[in-house]
This record gives structure tokens, sequence and C-alpha cells, in this order.
């Protein structure tokens, strides 16, 4: 696949935020993102390997954009927040947001869509409307899914064997991109959380374990 590049966002610290399409034009497209959380690098590392394999098919014909890292500077610094210290996962504007955080990690920020990161995000999809946005973190292996995406969730679930789980992760998320995209653009939102690195798993190992069914969901009729 040929991608072509977009215009970047900007980061607090001034960094570019780089985006990427494929070259077919769309009323609906594909989101592939990681780095919502700077200091989840599996997530990074799975999209990657999966944009470099994409960038090598010329059989596969999808409309997809790809943010390869959102939160640019929490990533350079290893942090889960960006660098105004907000967790750019409680930020989005949802009917749940809150100004008020279970711990500081969760800080939501001084409004919803404060930060520049999620408002280059919200920008795209407005541009590029998403059919549905699956992005890429890291916590315990489990493919979370908000809206209507379950074939998706159970799909992969079939390769990883990862849990599936529908909305309720165990705890709340208000201002979560998982409540976002379904109640803003009615695009449903899978939740990829790839298994933390160990002394027993290396960033391979989870690319590894991931990479046949992600490539067939690429391949499947189920993504557009």
């Amino acid at each position: 696949m040929h991608f072509l590049d977009l215009k970047p966002g900007i980061s607090v610290e001034g960094d570019e935020i780089a985006a990427f399409r494929s070259e077919e034009k769309s009323n609906e497209w594909t989101y592939l993102m990681a780095g919502t959380h700077g200091d989840e690098v599996e997530g990074v590392y799975v999209l990657q390997k999966l944009f470099e394999w994409l960038k090598e098919k010329d059989d596969i014909k999808k409309n997809l954009i790809v943010i390869p890292v959102l939160n640019v500077d929490g990533y350079r610094a290893g942090t889960r927040t960006n660098a105004h210290g907000v967790d750019l996962n409680r930020n989005y504007a949802t009917e749940s947001w809150s100004a008020e955080a279970r711990e500081p990690k969760y800080n939501p920020g001084p409004s919803a869509l404060s930060e520049p990161e999620n408002v280059f995000l919200d920008k795209l999809f407005k541009k590029y409307p998403p059919k549905i946005i699956i992005s890429f973190h890291s916590w315990k292996p489990i493919l979370n899914y908000n809206g209507d995406c379950e074939e998706v969730a159970n799909f992969l679930a079939r390769y990883n064997n990862y849990p599936v789980i529908k909305d309720d992760i165990g705890y709340p998320t208000p201002g979560s991109l998982g409540d976002y995209g379904p109640q803003k653009y009615n695009s449903p939102v899978l939740t990829f959380e790839c298994p933390p690195l160990s002394d027993d798993k290396s960033l391979n190992d989870i690319w590894e374990e991931n990479k046949v069914g992600l490539q067939a969901l690429l391949n499947s009729d189920l993504i557009i």
C-alpha cells in the first residue's frame, strides 16, 4: 500500500505528530493508532510492525488512517501523560467527562479536549470520518470494544486468544476514546491491549503473537 503524509499535528512541546492515509478516496476510514499513553511502547511497536507490513503489500486496498504515536512528548519522556501531565484517554468530550481524577495518572485536564494532541485527532475525525478506530495500548492482554465491533474483536481473539470485553473494563474511564468514538462519531472503538514487556516476553514476541491475526484482519472484509 502507498500512504500519503497528512499535515502533522503539533504537540505541547512543539513536536510533530505524524499521520498518514492510504491513497483511496472514501467517506469512511479505519483508524490505526498507538501511543496515546507514552509509556506503552508495546502497542507502538505492534503498530509500527503492522504499518511496515502494510507498506510492503500491493494487493491490499483499504481506507486507512495511521497515527504511529499520538502522544509524542510522553513517548519521548516515557510517561503515560502528555507534557501537560494530562492523560489523553481521559480528555475527550464525552458525556461522562469529569474534571476529577481517581489518581494523578488519570488527570483529565482543565477541560475536555484541552490538549493539542486530542484536538489534532478530532480534526482528523472531522475530515476523515472513522468507520472503526483501533487503538493500540498495553496493560494486560485484552480486546476491549465499545460500539458495534464485536465481530472484529472476536476475529482477532481467534488468533491471539485475548479475552474479549465489551465496554466496562472494571473501573470507570470518563473522557475515554472508547466512549467518544461511538458518542460523537457513531464509530466503534477497539482498544487493543497488548501484554506488557517482561523477562519472558520481548517486543518482538508481542508482535509475533499478534502478527497473523492483524494481517488476516487487514486482508478481510471486516475492514474497509
